[in-house]
């Protein structure tokens, strides 16, 4: 498992850690029952603190995405469907509502925000 930390990002490294083992479950290249490093070990190959780690395992453990077993480590949680896709549906709403803010500074209307999202999508 490959994580890339960027030190220029606004967002906090935990949450960085977060949403790239997220994608990682959504994508299929981690998969139930796979194990996670341990809070040390990932602290160590990423260079940074041990409670940072700590924190990202908490807040993918508390969203229902890993588990952890005492003396066994974490692992990734088996994965109901209908959770995965509510899980996409919100962060396409997120980036949705983070186009959108831009496309009003820029004065574009619905019409023509409808129209370069068929042609990003690939609609008709």
């Amino acid at each position: 498992m490959d994580i890339i930390l960027s030190n220029s990002s606004d967002e906090p490294i935990y949450m960085q850690i977060v949403s790239q083992i997220k994608s990682g479950i959504m994508s299929g290249s981690l998969e139930a029952g796979d194990a996670l490093p341990s809070m040390r070990a990932l602290a160590q190959q990423l260079r940074i603190s041990v409670i940072t780690t700590k924190r990202a395992y908490e807040e993918l453990e508390r969203d229902g995405f890993i588990e952890n077993f005492a003396g066994k480590g974490c692992f990734v949680k088996r994965q109901n469907t209908g959770f995965l896709r509510e899980e996409a549906i919100r962060q396409t709403e997120e980036l949705l509502a983070k186009a959108c803010e831009k496309a009003k500074l820029c004065g574009l209307t619905v019409e023509e925000m409808k129209e370069i999202l068929e042609l990003i999508y690939g609609g008709e």
